[in-house]
């Protein structure tokens, strides 16, 4: 079985904006995603906005932080899902039970040699 990264984005307001109906079929399409997963899905979360974010950047060597989005974008990252597979079909046929508005990254997560995972 393999790890995959679901990254989840969205353009900013749909949620806000977004009918009492329409969230619910929001709620509903993740229920679907979780179920239809099962066992295989490890973790996920939904992320708030951007201007909660800190960026950490190494400036001349040195740490440095930043508040808020480090780049204007017409989307934003909302949550992510970290599910395993036997194969990325798998994890595509799975994606697509959530809502049709988002753009979703999905990313094969992979074994550094020499870097014990139980350490983390």
């Amino acid at each position: 079985m393999t790890k995959y990264l679901v990254l989840i984005a969205y353009e900013p307001g749909g949620w806000a904006n977004a009918s009492a109906e329409e969230q619910q079929a929001f709620h509903d399409q993740h229920h679907a995603f979780d179920t239809a997963v099962g066992a295989g899905l490890l973790a996920g979360q939904a992320l708030d906005g951007p201007e909660t974010a800190t960026t950490l950047r190494h400036v001349n060597g040195e740490p440095a932080l930043t508040d808020g989005p480090f780049a204007e974008t017409a989307e934003m990252i909302g949550g992510f899902y970290l599910v395993e597979a036997a194969d990325r079909r798998q994890v595509v046929e799975w994606c697509k039970l959530l809502p049709p508005s988002y753009s979703l990254e999905i990313r094969e997560c992979v074994t550094i040699e020499g870097y014990d995972e139980e350490a983390s």
